[in-house]
Order: structure tokens, then C-alpha cells, then sequence
């Protein structure tokens, strides 16, 4: 079994050959990138397939839905929101396909997991949006090979429920409360 902490969170990955932060900070670990790409929060390795994992932590995830949006202005503000975070998720992944491709680290099928505090439907909605801008499956007659064979954008619970094999817990911080991300 693999544990890996990242972001609050920490996930056991028992099927894993391999499973670590990505985008981690720390020059003298072995996994810092050094270049000036973002980087999903955890990469696990698997027999038959990587997959690339994406946190996102939010106190207030009612800014990226429009429908509890009050008038026309707050849900354009709403709409903005949601759409910079989808883009952020879709460059999260593209850079991160980018960084293992140059490791040659793309043999196998790669899935996208977005780990997100919203709540299904919000989810639901986010996932439709990346599923069209990454894109998956072939996108192009041209190509051999899909840069990313699913994406799912899930919530803790979620997660535990699709995903046994691979646990997560969040974790608490000394002060006894959860932490929270805003947009980073």
C-alpha cells in the first residue's frame, strides 16, 4: 500500500506501484520539476493505467454555481468562476501530461480524478466541461494515441464510494480543523 498526503487530504492507494505528490515544492526531493508548468497534486502509478489526481478544497464553493446566483450580475460572477476553474483543472492536466510525456511516463492510459468540496451536481457539471476541453478519447483522426482516457470530478464522499480500493480521509491540522484551499 501507498500512502500519500497532499492538500489536507491523504489517500491509500493499496493497489499503487507507485503514488506521490507531483507537484511538490521541495527541491530536493526526487519528484520536483523545477520548470515553469503547473502540476496536479498527486500522480499514482498503476499496473494498466496513471492516474493524475487534482485537489480542490474550497470554504465557499457556492462562487462557481449560478444556481444560487441572486441577479443577472452575480451570475455572470458565478459563470466567470467556474469557467477560470475548469480552465485551471484543463491546464493542471495538460501541463502534467506535458511533465511525464518528457519523462516518458505516458505508456499506459491516463485518467483524470478531480477531488472537489462541491456537492454532486456542481461536480457533475464541472466534469461534463472537462470531458470536453481535455479532451477525452481521441480527439483527432490524427492522433494515436487519447491524452486522457476519463476524467471524473468527485467529492470525498464520492470518492470513497467509486473508489475502495483507494481511500481518502481528510486530514486535521494541529489548531483541530480541517483545511481549506482557496484558488491555488
Amino acid at each position: 500500500m501507498t500512502l500519500v498526503k497532499a492538500d489536507g487530504f491523504e489517500f491509500h492507494f493499496t493497489d499503487a506501484i507507485d503514488a506521490f505528490v507531483f507537484d511538490e515544492t521541495d527541491r530536493t526531493k526526487p519528484t520536483f520539476h523545477g520548470a515553469p508548468m503547473k502540476g496536479v497534486d498527486i500522480v499514482a502509478e498503476f499496473a494498466d493505467a496513471y492516474i493524475y489526481v487534482e485537489l480542490k478544497d474550497y470554504d465557499d464553493p457556492s462562487i462557481y454555481d449560478i444556481r444560487v446566483a441572486s441577479d443577472d450580475d452575480e451570475k455572470k460572477m458565478r459563470q466567470d468562476s467556474f469557467k477560470w476553474l475548469k480552465n485551471y483543472l484543463k491546464y493542471k492536466f495538460r501541463d502534467s501530461y506535458l511533465y511525464r510525456h518528457a519523462e516518458q511516463k505516458v505508456d499506459k492510459p491516463v485518467h483524470y480524478i478531480c477531488l472537489l468540496t462541491f456537492e454532486n451536481a456542481l461536480n457533475g457539471r464541472m466534469q461534463k466541461a472537462l470531458r470536453q476541453e481535455l479532451p477525452v478519447g481521441r480527439a483527432s483522426s490524427r492522433w494515436a494515441y487519447a491524452l486522457a482516457t476519463s476524467c471524473q470530478v468527485l467529492n470525498m464522499e464520492k470518492w470513497n464510494e467509486n473508489f475502495p480500493k483507494w481511500p481518502v480521509t481528510r486530514l486535521v491540522n494541529a489548531a483541530g480543523g480541517a483545511r481549506h484551499h482557496g484558488n491555488t
